[in-house]
């Protein structure tokens, strides 16, 4: 049986491996939607990530970055975020 830190795990490993360009970032994204809602945080969590999801997923329209968006930026933040739920699951 997977763990929150487990499901956590998976998606820091998607999110380092679509930085490095071996995952898709339509793939990272999908992954991410389908763990974090299994993950016990509370909704705030949800409403930050579908929102760096969402303007991730608006950012591949461009070529990387833009004045509006910075990808790496935005990878960055979900970095954030995935830190902070790890401290909230420990």
């Amino acid at each position: 049986m997977s763990t929150a830190l487990d499901t956590l795990n998976r998606m820091n490993d998607a999110l380092a491996n679509c930085r490095l360009g071996a995952l898709p970032q339509q793939d990272m994204l999908r992954l991410w939607r389908r763990e974090a809602a299994s993950l016990p945080l509370p909704e705030k969590f949800s409403t930050v990530l579908n929102d760096l999801l969402d303007r991730i997923e608006s950012s591949a329209l461009f070529s990387g970055e833009s004045c509006s968006f910075s990808q790496e930026g935005l990878f960055d933040n979900l970095q954030l975020w995935a830190d902070k739920a790890r401290a909230q699951l420990n």
